[in-house]
């Protein structure tokens, strides 16, 4: 295994710009300079700082909740974990909390985080705070989806039936189901 430089010194922006911008999303161009002379420019999303949340309920020792819902960004429909952007004021385990009563109908006595993913992080500053929910009771908030989601229960002990379905395939999702997995041994 090689060495890391921890003290390598990050390049310095000289300058920053929005150069595309729609409802959801904004491009900003950075210019930069780094350690060693070298100038580029970069474009990346701008994030929002506020980070996002996904939830690995578990029902029992060996059933997961999975919700079914549209991707636009493919045009299917896809299995996956709760999660959702963390609201202004709310913490990551208030806003796992909240979404899990929102996209699967459940609430959790018991909420962990356990890791943090970031999708693209050459591209996206975009983290993601993976929580597993336990001691889960029924209970629904209104959320913002434009239309209910289909929940699904999931067995652990299949776990291979899952990975091999085409609609279960979000790097975010496979990656939180390993983690929430090595968690849960070592617990």
């Amino acid at each position: 295994m090689s060495k890391i430089n921890p003290a390598k010194v990050l390049p310095r922006i000289h300058h920053r710009e929005i150069v595309a911008q729609s409802r959801l999303f904004k491009v900003e161009r950075i210019d930069l300079e780094f350690s060693n002379g070298a100038t580029r420019q970069f474009e990346r999303m701008a994030g929002t700082n506020r980070g996002a949340v996904m939830i690995v309920p578990l029902l029992d020792a060996d059933t997961i909740i999975l919700v079914r819902e549209y991707a636009a960004g493919n045009h299917t429909y896809q299995l996956g974990f709760p999660k959702g952007l963390i609201d202004p004021g709310e913490n990551p385990v208030e806003a796992a909390d909240r979404e899990l009563k929102e996209e699967a109908g459940y609430g959790a006595r018991q909420l962990s985080e356990i890791h943090t993913v970031n999708m693209a992080p050459n591209f996206f500053n975009s983290e993601m705070r993976i929580v597993v929910a336990r001691d889960l009771y029924e209970q629904s908030l209104e959320g913002d989806e434009p239309e209910p989601l289909e929940v699904v229960t999931w067995k652990l002990s299949e776990l291979d039936a899952l990975l091999e379905r085409d609609d279960f395939i979000e790097a975010r999702c496979i990656a939180a189901l390993f983690l929430a997995k090595k968690w849960l041994k070592e617990q």
